[in-house]
Parts: C-alpha cells; sequence; structure tokens
C-alpha cells in the first residue's frame, strides 16, 4: 500500500523530469555495469502515459518542465542539427497535454533542450532552431560538464572533457543565450562546482540553474567520503548563492552518485527515511539560496531507483514542513515559473 499524499492541494511545477524509449536499447545490451544503467532499466520506456500516470498520483501537480536527456535526435542532417529533434518530439506531447484532453494540468508546458555551445558562434543558428521548434515553450540549454578522473564515478556518462566551463569555445556558444532570451542549466559533480561558479561569475545576465543541488558523491573512488566532504559541498554552495543570476534545483539525491544506502534498496525507504537522509543538503541549498532560487525536483524517471514519484514528493513535503505558505509556494511552484517563464 502506497503512503497517503501529504498536503494533497499544494500546486507542484516539476521543473526536472525526462522522456525517453529506450526499449529496443536495452533489449540488446549486456548485463549493466554500473548503478546508473541499472536505474535507467527500471524504466526503458518514459513516455507521456507514464509522465501523467505518476503526476496523477494523488499530488497537485499543475505542469512541468521537460529536461533534455538525448532522446529522440534527428537520424539525419548536419550533426549540430540533431537535438532538435528532441525539442520537436517533446513539443508534441506539450501540445497533446495542453489539449486539456487528459486534464487541466500541462506537461512539458517548458522545455530545455541541448546544444552543443563548444562549437561557439555556430551554436547560435541551432539554438534559433529549438526556439522554431518549440512552440514559443522553448525555455533553454542544458550543457553538461560532468567529470571525474575516475571514469568510475559516471560510468556510461563518462565521456565529457574536464573544464568545459572554462573553455573560451563554450563560452563563445555560452554569450548567445542572453541575446536570445534562454537560460541555462548546469550539470556536474561537486568536486567541479568552481567551474560553474566561474561561468556564472563572467555572465551575470545570463540565468543560470545548479541541477541536482551540485551532485555530491559518495562512489567509485568516493565511497564513504561523502559526509567527509560535506564542509567542501557546503562552502561551495554558499559561494555560489552570491550569484543572483543562479538558482539551484534541490533534488537528485535519489540517484546513484551520492551513494546514499536507499539507494536501489528493497523494500524502498519510506518518505520520512528520504527526507532525513536529504536534509542536510536540502536546507544548505534552502539557507543558502533562499526559497526564491530554490526549486524541488523530481528528476524522474531517473530517481525511480529509490522512490516513487508521490513518495519523492511527499519527501520534499516533510523537508519544507516548517515553512510558511508563501515559501512553500516558492519551493514547490514559484520558483520554477518565474525561471522558466511559464505562462499558466
Amino acid at each position: 500500500m502506497g503512503e497517503t499524499i501529504l498536503d494533497p492541494t499544494l500546486p507542484i511545477i516539476d521543473p526536472h523530469h525526462h522522456l525517453w524509449d529506450r526499449t529496443a536499447l536495452f533489449a540488446t545490451q549486456s548485463p549493466p555495469k554500473h548503478e546508473f544503467e541499472r536505474l535507467l532499466r527500471l524504466s526503458p520506456r518514459y513516455l507521456l502515459d507514464e509522465l501523467l500516470a505518476d503526476m496523477n498520483r494523488g499530488h497537485n501537480v499543475i505542469a512541468t518542465v521537460y529536461m533534455e536527456c538525448g532522446a529522440m535526435y534527428r537520424a539525419g542532417g548536419p550533426s549540430e542539427m540533431r537535438p532538435v529533434g528532441e525539442t520537436e518530439f517533446v513539443n508534441g506531447f506539450a501540445a497533446i497535454s495542453a489539449s486539456g484532453v487528459y486534464g487541466p494540468a500541462r506537461a512539458c508546458a517548458g522545455i530545455v533542450g541541448h546544444a552543443d555551445l563548444m562549437r561557439g558562434d555556430g551554436a547560435a543558428a541551432v539554438l534559433e532552431a529549438h526556439i522554431a521548434a518549440g512552440g514559443g515553450r522553448f525555455r533553454g540549454i542544458r550543457h553538461s560538464a560532468s567529470f571525474d578522473a575516475d571514469s568510475n564515478v559516471l560510468g556510461p556518462l563518462a565521456h565529457r572533457p574536464a573544464g568545459v566551463y572554462r573553455s573560451a569555445e563554450f563560452r563563445q556558444g555560452f554569450r548567445h543565450l542572453a541575446r536570445l532570451g534562454l537560460s541555462f542549466d548546469a550539470w556536474l559533480l561537486e568536486p567541479q562546482l568552481d567551474d560553474v561558479l566561474d561561468l556564472a561569475k563572467a555572465f551575470p545576465n545570463t540565468a543560470m540553474v545548479l541541477d541536482h543541488v551540485g551532485t555530491p558523491l559518495g562512489i567509485a573512488s568516493y565511497q564513504g567520503r561523502r559526509e567527509e566532504r560535506f564542509d567542501i559541498w557546503k562552502q561551495s554552495i554558499q559561494a555560489l548563492a552570491q550569484c543572483e543570476n543562479l538558482s539551484v534545483k534541490v533534488g537528485g539525491l535519489a540517484m546513484p552518485f551520492p551513494g546514499f544506502p536507499t539507494f536501489m534498496a528493497q523494500p524502498q525507504a519510506s518518505s520520512e527515511t528520504l527526507a532525513n537522509e536529504w536534509r542536510p543538503y536540502v536546507e544548505t541549498c534552502i539557507e543558502a539560496f533562499g526559497v526564491e532560487r530554490c526549486m524541488f525536483e523530481s528528476n524522474f524517471p531517473v530517481d525511480l531507483g529509490t522512490c516513487t514519484y508521490d513518495v519523492l514528493w511527499n519527501a520534499f513535503k516533510h523537508l519544507a514542513k516548517g515553512y510558511s505558505a508563501d515559501e512553500k509556494t516558492a519551493l514547490f511552484s514559484g520558483t520554477a515559473k518565474r525561471v522558466y517563464r511559464l505562462e499558466l
């Protein structure tokens, strides 16, 4: 039996989820070699039906923002333009949701795609193509810079060089975001947080979002060192909070990278257990950034390796229990609505 939904009328905008169909890929691959591969196989197909089922688990999810994940790229054409296929794909589902046939909630009301900003000025045309394909819903770009010298940390995601956000080519492409009214989502790992700090300071007029509280680490060569590195992470978060153009997504702690014991636990942990496990990271971010620059995120279906969608939002509601009504509004919907310029 599932948990009782806490505060079921509280409006939620989920600012970070994915859609994909990797059924064929997982049917032909060898057994997973990394925990990230293992969790992805829990949900090889996550499209509109699966998303709507999660949105209807009892919480009042009024809208979502789609986050790029390399899904449905174009099979042909110029390589730099292939990621535009992802925006075309998601915008179709957004239009279906906007019809109202499946209820009042608006899935994929905002879309964040990918463009290779390492192409410098050549990225501008890709950004413009995303805007054209997005039907008024395209809001920004995510270009991951996640890297660690130990490739076992990222496993299948270990395919980027160090220092992406500091490179001249990347910044030449990045400078077009503000001109086009686009935001930037940054995903990188805790030891790299100085890179996003330097980027945020260099482009104070570009709205930026740090994903997954900066991804603390507790696996591979960081096994057993997460608590040891907590103060290092905390100092980085406090420094980042000084950049007024930067917001933070509070979530992603259910992924394998932090190495929490609740990941892939059977039976799955309760929302109260998760809230207690995540509390130091959540409270540090909210204290540093304030509720107006923090937004709770689901990161589904990736976080399915730790909990179901309803339990995840219950965990956040446990963590927000002591906040005022206005503060809860900011954390659960207001910040996301403002940062991603959603018209609901």
